[in-house]
């Protein structure tokens, strides 16, 4: 019987040129979903790297003598972490196959080159690999590789190799140029998965070739159906979402700079959208342009500034200083702002300024010292604010503290009146947005500035013991049961340095080597196990990998949607106690998932925007709905049942602390 062939890949339907990629290599998939232009045809790249920004793709299509090759060009692969760029193809349920591919590698001084098998995800798979004149075949999960045999191996740049793997249960069998090198069992090929071709130094892939047999054909598809199955069966036990809303948003919509409030006192909801600029360095000083409130109607309230409908306004990955709050105890919301270095407080009804005092001096005697800047030195007289937060320094009836930041380094405690309290500038990097918290029950915030832990006075208490990267978001947890039962803690996804938990103290707890960790969730995603679950995403490197965890932090499963722009957000969508876990908004891998990772709520293919989307709960009862917009539109999903009567209400981020790195829970109640 002929083998069944799940991809004969010549590469002869590529145009030569680029591989795909973000070109402007920048953090907007942190957070935006974004389809780069091109043709993909059956491969994914699950590798980026701000550090290739301006050197061009990391994979082109070449031609020689008729025939195209696929080439990868990196040669730099140690930041943000150890990486090894790849392309994938195929599906998580693949197994049981043998790929074969051709390999030819421009440089041996250094650096490997090969295939991957029983690929799960890009940091959790078999490799066959050249590396340091031997033949070496490893299992590479999320930082580690552990090498399970190798033998010597005079390979050189002219010859091209032929390298096969063939995988039946446990057992693998490696081969080049049809001579066995290695045969073996390890569990690790258990799991099965996609292929891939990697290396990490100027390497040419001529052809990929995987096949299996029929009956392993059938089995593929049979999994492949049942997880589907599974998926639509969850899906018809839950509501759908049904478009409410859809929007104009008349040239003034941007990227993810969006906040919600309540700005003319009647009960409901409106929105402001900022528009921005970046100055000097990329992200590193990008201000506001524009303000725009628009109530859910669509009708333009106010603006302050001047809009523009270039998109290039809203292609910016740092948080701009804006929340909507009633900080002066009116009933109305203010919007909290700043703009052309002062900071301003305007009337939510109108846009008008209530108040207004120019940022802080960034004095000479900081010069030199500030960490997080580019060129070392920073590029105005005053402060040009990154991220603001709303906070209870004071230990008032209500928070009416603002905390501002620079991108790096300092952060501002300013009362009501925006006058300084009390600053601090910090040795190590603060992250983009500090958890201000009553950690010790005095009633004043405490400040989480990075890994460093602030009094309310600005004084640092403690430090975690880690020196690297930085903080991207922050949630705090308890430990509902095993060994830390009752303890409380603050779960940090921090870049290079992985996923972190520690106790109010500071001290670790647990350290997950992830790659670069970006996002993460708190929240009630297994109503059947106790406690909150946890949920991770990497971006930067290995790209993409969801991982799951219990309230414990062992890690329960992980998973790779091959999509960017992962936001994690819990959704309280049923109103039943469970959260689901709100990915993007892509009409097929995307929408929601719950804690089993099951797909249980799609979107609608109904031409809706997917560059960005939210979880608010906007209308009738106290579930979520769900919001979805781009430069142009937003669209508006509620369920499409009826509103519910004594549905579950969470507790959740409240609307006044908004940010792109803020990380997200769905608690019971507020413990803390």
């Amino acid at each position: 019987m002929a083998d069944f062939i799940l991809l004969n890949e010549d590469f002869s339907d590529f145009p030569i040129g680029e591989f795909p990629y973000d070109k402007n290599h920048s953090a907007m998939g942190e957070y935006h979903f974004i389809h780069y232009p091109g043709y993909y045809g059956k491969w994914y790249d699950p590798v980026c790297n701000h550090v290739y920004n301006g050197q061009g793709a990391s994979w082109i299509i070449s031609e020689y003598n008729g025939k195209h090759f696929m080439e990868q060009m990196r040669i730099r692969n140690d930041k943000p972490h150890r990486t090894f760029p790849m392309l994938t193809s195929g599906d998580r349920f693949w197994r049981d196959y043998t790929i074969t591919a051709s390999v030819r590698m421009f440089t041996t001084k250094w650096g490997n080159a090969g295939i991957g098998f029983c690929c799960q995800n890009s940091a959790n798979l078999l490799v066959l690999v050249f590396e340091e004149h031997e033949l070496r075949l490893e299992y590479r999960h999320k930082e580690e590789v552990t090498v399970l045999d190798s033998v010597p191996f005079d390979y050189n740049c002219d010859d091209t190799y032929v390298l096969k793997a063939e995988i039946k249960g446990s057992h693998v069998i490696c081969s080049v140029d049809d001579k066995v090198y290695f045969d073996l069992d390890t569990e690790y090929a258990r799991q099965g998965g996609k292929v891939a071709i990697t290396a990490t130094i100027p390497t040419q892939f001529g052809f990929v070739n995987v096949t299996t047999s029929e009956s392993t054909a059938a089995s593929i598809d049979a999994a492949r159906n049942a997880y589907k199955a599974e998926c639509e069966d969850a899906q018809a036990h839950y509501p759908k979402m049904k478009l409410l809303k859809k929007i104009d948003l008349k040239g003034c919509g941007t990227g993810r700079q969006l906040r919600f409030g309540h700005l003319l006192g009647n009960g409901e909801y409106q929105m402001v959208m900022a528009q921005c600029q970046k100055r000097v360095n990329r992200d590193a000083y990008g201000t506001i342009s524009c303000l725009t409130a628009f109530d859910l109607d669509g009708n333009i309230l106010w603006q302050h500034g001047e809009p523009t409908d270039n998109h290039d306004i809203g292609t910016i990955s740092a948080d701009m200083p804006m929340q909507i709050y009633d900080i002066d105890g009116d009933g109305f919301d203010e919007v909290i702002t700043a703009k052309n270095f002062e900071v301003l407080i305007l009337d939510g009804k109108t846009g008008e300024v209530k108040k207004r005092a120019k940022t802080p001096f960034s004095t000479p005697e900081e010069d030199g010292t500030i960490i997080g800047v580019p060129d070392k030195i920073y590029a105005f007289d005053r402060i040009n604010p990154d991220g603001m937060r709303i906070c209870n320094f004071r230990g008032l009836d209500k928070p009416r503290d603002i905390l501002i930041k620079d991108r790096y380094c300092r952060v501002y405690a300013l009362n009501d009146d925006l006058e300084v309290m009390w600053h601090f500038q910090s040795d190590k990097n603060t992250g983009h947005f500090p958890f201000a918290i009553d950690i010790n029950g005095d009633g004043h915030d405490e400040l989480l500035v990075g890994y460093n832990m602030l009094d309310c006075h600005g004084n640092k208490m403690w430090t975690m013991p880690v020196n690297e990267d930085h903080i991207d978001e922050i949630v705090p947890g308890r430990f509902e049961s095993g060994p830390h039962k009752g303890t409380k803690f603050f779960a940090c996804v921090a870049g290079k340095e992985g996923f972190l938990i520690s106790d109010f103290n500071g001290k670790l707890l647990k350290k997950d080597g992830i790659g670069h960790a970006q996002r993460v969730s708190l929240a009630n995603y297994l109503p059947n196990r106790p406690g909150y679950e946890m949920v991770v995403v990497n971006f930067w490197g290995h790209q993409g990998i969801i991982y799951f965890y219990d309230s414990e932090g062992n890690q329960l499963w992980e998973m790779e949607n091959e999509l960017n722009g992962n936001l994690l957000t819990p959704v309280n969508w049923t109103g039943d106690g469970q959260d689901f876990i709100l990915l993007n908004a892509d009409i097929e891998r995307g929408g929601m998932i719950d804690g089993n990772g099951i797909q249980v709520v799609k979107f609608p293919d109904d031409g809706h925007p997917t560059m960005c989307a939210e979880a608010v709960n906007l209308y009738g009862d106290a579930r979520d709905e769900i919001v979805t917009w781009d430069y142009d539109s937003m669209y508006i999903y509620t369920q499409d049942d009826a509103p519910k009567d004594d549905v579950y209400t969470p507790f959740k981020y409240p609307d006044y602390n908004a940010s792109n790195y803020r990380g997200e829970y769905s608690y019971r109640e507020k413990w803390w």
